[in-house]
């Protein structure tokens, strides 16, 4: 006899995950949140359910929602820059143009700065199109707020956002002249690349070196990653699709120790990510699929 429950939930995971990543900016959250969604969803009564993608997606956002405001105060005494952890993507997940942006370091940091309510809004209406009832159940507010709500989001998100979707190839060029600059220590070449106002951020986690408040500026920038990769020796670099786009990965002495991923604006790097907290970088050994 078929396990409903178990099917019906594997069937659903992979959306439930990507559901989860989103609202948290952490694998490992998003791995809790889901097993708490399992534990609740087993103990429904499945025949009664009318709709069990909805209903699983409301458990699971509201869930998310749970975690997310204890992420909020975990936050405020992480050592340093606090980055989404970084998750190596099938290649299915760049051909879907709006997940991977939806997923993107860039965006993913632009999510952070909305209220928990808000990034559950927006990332259930923008990213996965689910209606406005819908999304009032999982977020346990009436249609109309929740159409305000999302009309709010959307423009807090617009003011952040990169101006326009960067195409992977574009990335992939952009990223193998850095990665050419930073290995041959070309100052100028790596000036070329870098936005006026270009910015650093470094997550160690008070594990790792990392610098301690975001580096601003061209110049800066240039010179910080060229001068902290001339102080190391048995480095490597090497391209990998990181949340949807083309990053790099530093190993040192063969070990994966860094994941640097890029914003590109009017075809210039205006932002740089390194995730280098040992904790952040587990699903960094094998790829995460997502879908919508």
């Amino acid at each position: 006899m078929p396990d409903v429950a178990t099917d019906t939930f594997v069937s659903h995971r992979n959306l439930l995950f990507t559901i989860a990543y989103e609202m948290l900016g952490s694998a490992a959250d998003a791995e809790d949140v889901l097993q708490e969604t399992w534990l609740k969803w087993a103990g429904v009564e499945h025949d009664i359910v009318e709709n069990h993608r909805a209903y699983l997606v409301r458990i699971v956002t509201r869930q998310a929602l749970s975690r997310l405001r204890t992420l909020g105060r975990r936050k405020e005494s992480y050592v340093g820059s606090w980055l989404p952890e970084p998750l190596l993507t099938a290649p299915d997940v760049a051909e879907d143009v709006e997940l991977a942006d939806s997923v993107s370091m860039a965006m993913m940091l632009v999510l952070e700065t909305l209220t928990p309510t808000e990034r559950a809004v927006f990332v259930l209406r923008e990213v996965f199109d689910l209606d406005y009832e819908e999304i009032a159940s999982a977020v346990d507010k009436n249609p109309a707020a929740v159409r305000q709500i999302a009309h709010r989001a959307r423009s807090h998100v617009a003011a952040r956002r990169p101006r326009e979707v960067v195409t992977q190839a574009e990335t992939r060029k952009v990223l193998a002249a850095f990665q050419r600059a930073t290995e041959t220590g070309d100052l100028q070449a790596l000036l070329n690349l870098l936005a006026p106002d270009v910015v650093f951020l470094g997550d160690g986690g008070g594990v790792k070196q990392a610098v301690a408040r975001p580096v601003v500026g061209a110049s800066k920038v240039a010179r910080m990653l060229l001068g902290g990769l001339m102080k190391v020796t048995d480095w490597e670099m090497e391209a990998a699709q990181v949340n949807g786009y083309p990053a790099l990965i530093f190993k040192f002495e063969g070990e994966l120790d860094t994941v640097v991923a890029l914003r590109i604006d009017n075809g210039l790097i205006s932002g740089l990510y390194a995730v280098r907290n040992p904790a952040k970088l587990s699903h960094m050994a094998q790829e995460t699929t997502l879908r919508r």
